[in-house]
């Protein structure tokens, strides 16, 4: 079923203060008026939060989801997934759509770094202290179902944090690499197209990123989380500032091909390559080779060597090509909507 669009009969500013009326509501619970400074608040945070659009996923797997301005200059953060399996496109609160560029990213952090061709864009400055506490009031801004399909304003939802914890996914309930401390949020936020969406105080600074989707296998319970901003400040800083880089140096020698590593000494055989770009994706897994060994599945889509991003299999050749094969490798792959790390012993 489509979702209903409201646009259709009322003006798009008085859709706007209807949705914000809907969602947004005083600490006593009283319905937020037009001119209320939390409404303007939402309206600020909207400007700086950014739809993003990409690739889709197996099993039909939404294309699309959240990120927020980080500079002026058109730095966006938001969260490392399956959408971002292509260069994105940007789309900003005014309309406007850019081409995005992948800058840099962190997996231990499911966090990605993008670059659109703007400047002098409104954006979220990182706060002196964004420590949040148990039933702190917070607004959770993003492209939430696609709502915001063009310059509609992205959506709001009002909330407070219900707890702060330690998100430990290593019992194997949570499927997800990040193990930190994490705002487990009272409101329902992390539906499609939410991650990387933006976490809000009521003093409007940027408190957090909204995690993607987690479901705990053991109960079936639904996660509604954020991961603090405190955590991804430092690696979006030196992402930016070129200190912290999955590029590529295309000036590194390389060695002769029997020195170095391949797919095939990995024990790893990959789709074809039949596309200019084609993708990193494992066709399969030569029994007992390193590959094997390691715990690299069919399907999994390599995004690092050695923490160099790979987005294509020629990417890939060239990388292996500066590794002795006689050294281990270590690859990032991409598994579903979990990012694993794997070290390759040859």
């Amino acid at each position: 079923m489509q979702p209903i669009d409201p646009s259709r009969w009322l003006p798009r500013r008085k859709v706007l203060t209807l949705v914000l009326g809907l969602f947004l509501f005083s600490l006593t619970h009283q319905p937020v008026c037009a001119d209320s400074p939390v409404v303007q608040l939402a309206r600020d945070s909207q400007q700086r939060v950014v739809k993003i659009y990409g690739a889709g996923g197996l099993s039909g797997l939404e294309a699309y989801q959240s990120g927020f301005l980080v500079s002026p200059d058109g730095h966006i953060a938001t969260a490392w997934s399956y959408v971002l399996d292509v260069e994105p496109i940007v789309l900003l609160d005014d309309g406007r759509r850019f081409e995005a560029e992948i800058i840099g990213f962190e997996p231990a952090l499911e966090l990605a770094v993008l670059k659109i061709d703007a400047g002098d864009l409104p954006y979220f400055r990182f706060g002196e202290s964004d420590a949040m506490q148990w039933g702190d009031p917070v607004l959770a801004v993003s492209n939430l179902f696609n709502i915001a399909t063009g310059e509609e304003p992205a959506s709001v939802m009002q909330g407070t944090i219900a707890s702060v914890s330690r998100l430990n996914a290593r019992s194997g309930a949570l499927k997800t690499p990040y193990n930190g401390t994490v705002y487990v949020l009272d409101l329902i936020a992390n539906n499609p197209g939410a991650a990387g969406g933006a976490l809000v105080n009521l003093s409007g600074q940027l408190v957090g990123m909204l995690g993607k989707e987690l479901r705990d296998a053991e109960t079936g319970v639904w996660l509604n989380y954020a991961i603090p901003a405190s955590a991804t400040k430092g690696v979006i800083g030196d992402i930016i500032a070129g200190r912290l880089t999955t590029q590529v140096d295309s000036e590194q020698p390389t060695l002769p091909r029997e020195r170095a590593h391949s797919a095939m000494t990995l024990g790893l055989d990959l789709v074809p390559d039949v596309l200019e770009s084609t993708p990193v994706f494992v066709d399969s897994v030569r029994r007992d080779g390193p590959g094997w060994r390691a715990g690299v599945r069919p399907n999994d889509l390599i995004l690092l060597i050695n923490g160099k991003r790979v987005e294509s299999q020629r990417v890939m050749q060239q990388v292996l090509r500066t590794i002795d094969r006689r050294d281990n490798v270590q690859l990032t792959v991409q598994r579903e909507n979990q990012i694993i790390p794997l070290s390759l012993r040859p």
